[in-house]
């Protein structure tokens, strides 16, 4: 996937951190840092460690923003609320599964007092890595997507789905479960597939 991320990283004025579970930073099918690779104002923050405390989620000095919270909880405002916006938002997204992310509210110093959003109703996901706990449920980085959209414009939005799209059409052909030109992307030359049927790797695509 290196070769697709966008060089340089798009630059934005929509600052986003991800406050990710440590469960999630070495799965391959995250998406959440996906994101933060193509997206130069972004940082990480990891949580859930179990002997040591999670970090503060706190503003940089000198840095003037409006954070802004993306999960539905009771009272959350439609992101479009902030679309032209004349302070930065700063967009802190969690990234887990629901339960974790539902929690991170309340796991991460600093992030109570700020206000939650969500996104319009839209099309549905087409995420199929992995299994969805709800109908209206996105991979992380297209909700980021999404987001981005509404708060820096299209353009931003298309080339986050560009790499999406290609993740989840390149995990699916490493796993069998769609043809190589089935992949808009592309298959990078001497990727091998495993076969599951005869339990040793195809050959080499040419």
């Amino acid at each position: 996937m290196c070769a697709l991320i966008p060089s340089p990283r798009l630059v934005t004025r929509t600052r986003l951190c991800l406050v990710i579970h440590r469960a999630e930073v070495r799965k391959p099918t995250n998406t959440g840092v996906l994101a933060t690779e193509c997206l130069a104002n972004s940082h990480v923050l990891v949580r859930g460690h179990q002997l040591t405390p999670n970090d503060r989620f706190q503003i940089p000095d000198g840095v003037v923003t409006q954070p802004v919270l993306l999960f539905p909880h009771e009272g959350a405002i439609d992101l479009t609320a902030f679309a032209r916006s004349s302070i930065p938002i700063t967009l802190v997204v969690p990234d887990g599964n629901w339960r974790q992310a539902s929690k991170v509210r309340q796991r991460v110093h600093g992030l109570d007092q700020i206000p939650c959003v969500t996104l319009p109703r839209a099309a549905p996901s087409t995420y199929r890595l992995r299994s969805e706990a709800h109908d209206t449920g996105l991979a992380t980085v297209e909700a980021i997507a999404r987001a981005f959209g509404i708060l820096e414009g299209p353009q931003v939005e298309a080339a986050l789905d560009r790499v999406f799209c290609a993740m989840v059409e390149r995990t699916l052909w490493a796993r069998g479960e769609i043809d190589a030109c089935d992949v808009k992307a592309g298959i990078p030359a001497g990727v091998e597939r495993h076969d599951p049927t005869s339990g040793v790797p195809a050959a080499p695509l040419r």
